[in-house]
């Protein structure tokens, strides 16, 4: 075999193999402890929203208040702030040489 040609089944040059993952390490959340640590907080949760139902719906008009800022920051987080808007059609320039400094539109 020529030394400048490889076997399909050779690795890619430059390429490293895959971790190996051991079979008990899925993380704390899907462990025993982590589901009876779950269980408990899901019945601390019932208990206190039937317990506390009058403080719980009060306080509905004020956390959807308080979720409109947090909403505005999350969603416009790809704008990279407000400056800078290109492409706008209704962006006009001045020609040079225009007497009076009239503005003409780009492209007329």
């Amino acid at each position: 075999m020529n030394s400048n040609t490889h076997d399909m089944s050779d690795p890619p040059i430059g390429s490293e193999p895959e971790p190996q993952v051991e079979v008990g390490s899925n993380g704390f959340w899907v462990s025993n402890t982590g589901m009876v640590t779950i269980a408990f907080l899901l019945i601390a949760a019932f208990f206190l929203l039937t317990e506390h139902r009058a403080h719980t719906l009060g306080a509905l008009p004020l956390l959807l208040l308080l979720a409109c800022p947090l909403l505005h920051i999350f969603m416009h987080r790809g704008h990279h702030g407000h400056g800078g808007h290109g492409g706008h059609s209704s962006h006009q320039e001045t020609r040079p040489g225009a007497q009076g400094g009239t503005a003409h539109k780009k492209g007329t």
